[in-house]
């Protein structure tokens, strides 16, 4: 039987933010229209559908996908855009909600491409955020936790594909994150 990971965040306590997130978008964003969210797939998803469910403004969802490669010898950290947006985002007010920002190149790349595509308004709302990874300079709009520097899995988050659907946010061993 697989140990659990340590427990980092309660499931209450993530309903706490997640619900007081929701309230401060629902008052900045009331009387601007529709509100479009953008989810960055995967980690991200669990905490798009309870903050959606939680805002008391108009909104759609659209999601991408964004890979990172790493261990490229020619753009270490390069990114890339593996699934876009259905939707035209021009004139739109656009919320991006991630689950984690440690480095920030991801985010980074994902704010300047949907920039070029002239939103009304381009905002972030970042679940988790890891101070002493930052490489590029973000400073989300909306932030759930800063967290330390160690693996979280849970609520969407992952290690190879396992425990992402957790209610609550865990820590794992470095000796397990290998």
């Amino acid at each position: 039987m697989e140990t659990l990971p340590t427990p980092l965040l309660t499931e209450a306590e993530i309903a706490a933010r997640v619900t007081s997130l929701a309230n401060e978008i629902s008052r900045d964003y009331a009387g601007k229209g529709e509100l479009l969210l953008v989810g960055v797939l995967k980690g991200a998803f669990i905490f798009l559908a309870d903050l959606a469910r939680r805002l008391t403004i108009p909104r759609q969802v659209d999601f991408v996908a964004l890979s990172t490669y790493p261990d490229t010898t020619t753009d270490p950290g390069a990114v890339r855009l593996i699934m876009d947006l259905r939707s035209d985002i021009a004139n739109r007010h656009v919320l991006v909600v991630e689950d984690i920002l440690d480095t920030g190149r991801t985010l980074h790349y994902l704010l300047r491409t949907l920039a070029a595509r002239q939103p009304a308004s381009l905002k972030t709302c970042v679940l988790l955020h890891k101070p002493a990874r930052r490489e590029v300079a973000i400073n989300p709009d909306y932030l759930g936790f800063e967290i330390p520097d160690r693996w979280v899995v849970g609520y969407g988050l992952d290690h190879a594909d396992h425990h992402r659907t957790l209610p609550y946010l865990g820590v794992i061993d470095a000796e397990t994150v290998g």
